[in-house]
């Protein structure tokens, strides 16, 4: 299944129906009058975040999307029927945005979380609402209001606990492939993910979901390489980590060009909870180890761990930490519990 996460979408609820105008005229009835009935509601456009979807694919080939209208009165006091309501299926964590790209319309975080988009036109009264004591035959009806018509786009942010950030080639794939069940493209070249996976970790009995994705070059935020276009994808993540190839004879720079694009990027990567590892220490002697170690250490200002997912020395250490941040940062995000109210 390809994947994407940025589409644009028309919409358009539906129209209300006329209200009717008509009289009684059966034979033998003494008094006739306005019977004309009231016309249904258009139908009303809605958007649902489901599970098992974690791609907008499916509007890449179908971008509109029309409400029924609703159907017009009839004599005999008969109101129209109400048009069908259409629903947006969409992965949990996409937003909803005005055509602005800007103004955030709607935030599916939840599953099963529902949100009217656009709401049908009323249907018109018919002659019948309109009668009185002194206008007991009134010849006037109400058309049904016009649907709102909206273009809006989707953006989808995975919904996933922790985060893996760095340079193409800095292991990142590798990682994910040895900690989990996912198999992500793995390759001797750069941007060997050009998308975001999904894997779900477990250490010490409990589990969480990392995301994994496309790397970052100097300059991302300007729109080199793939961009930062990704970022997004670990936003919603309670804690990153920031993998940095032990190989590379420029550790500390490499560091700093990654922090640098979070920061340019914003949305508070750059404040969250982060773990930095020097990986692919399995390529490395002692000697290398420890000089890479003190290098990565004096520029992170912080504690440096070490792994490598090939060998897969030092992952259950790391996955250890990781989830400890993730648990932390997911607490700090927990609404606080209200105290007992007060009772005599």
């Amino acid at each position: 299944m390809k994947f994407l996460d940025l589409t644009k979408v028309y919409i358009r609820s539906g129209k209300g129906g006329n209200g009717a105008i008509s009289f009684r005229r059966e034979k033998y009835v003494e008094y006739g009058g306005p019977d004309g009935g009231d016309g249904g509601n258009g139908g009303d456009v809605w958007a649902e975040a489901v599970s098992g979807l974690n791609t907008l694919i499916d509007y890449r080939y179908q971008q509109h999307f029309f409400a029924q209208n609703g159907v017009g009165g009839a004599g005999r006091q008969r109101t129209g029927r109400g048009g069908d309501d259409i629903v947006l299926k969409v992965p949990v964590g996409t937003e909803i945005l005005e055509e602005d790209q800007e103004t955030v319309v709607a935030d599916l975080s939840v599953e099963g979380q529902r949100v009217c988009l656009a709401r049908g036109g009323n249907g018109g009264f018919g002659n019948l609402h309109f009668k009185t004591s002194t206008n007991q035959a009134p010849r006037r009806a109400n058309p049904g209001m016009e649907g709102v018509e909206r273009t809006l786009w989707l953006r989808l942010k995975l919904i996933a606990d922790a985060g893996l950030v760095g340079l193409p080639n800095a292991g990142k794939s590798t990682f994910l492939a040895a900690t989990s069940n996912a198999r992500p493209k793995i390759a001797d070249y750069p941007f060997t993910t050009l998308v975001p996976n999904l894997g779900v970790v477990g250490v010490d009995g409990a589990e969480f979901v990392v995301a994994d994705i496309p790397g970052l070059i100097e300059g991302a935020h300007e729109g080199r390489g793939i961009g930062d276009r990704f970022l997004g994808h670990v936003e919603r993540c309670a804690a990153l980590l920031h993998l940095v190839d032990g190989t590379s004879d420029t550790v500390a720079e490499d560091y700093r060009t990654v922090l640098g694009e979070l920061e340019e990027y914003g949305a508070g990567l750059d404040t969250k909870p982060r773990i930095v590892a020097l990986n692919k220490i399995d390529a490395l002697d002692e000697d290398t180890r420890a000089e890479r170690y003190a290098e990565l250490q004096d520029v992170a200002q912080s504690k440096v761990m070490m792994l490598s997912g090939a060998s897969q020395e030092g992952l259950t250490d790391v996955l250890r930490a990781l989830r400890a941040l993730v648990d932390t940062g997911r607490k700090a995000e927990a609404p606080a519990e209200e105290a007992d109210p007060w009772r005599p």
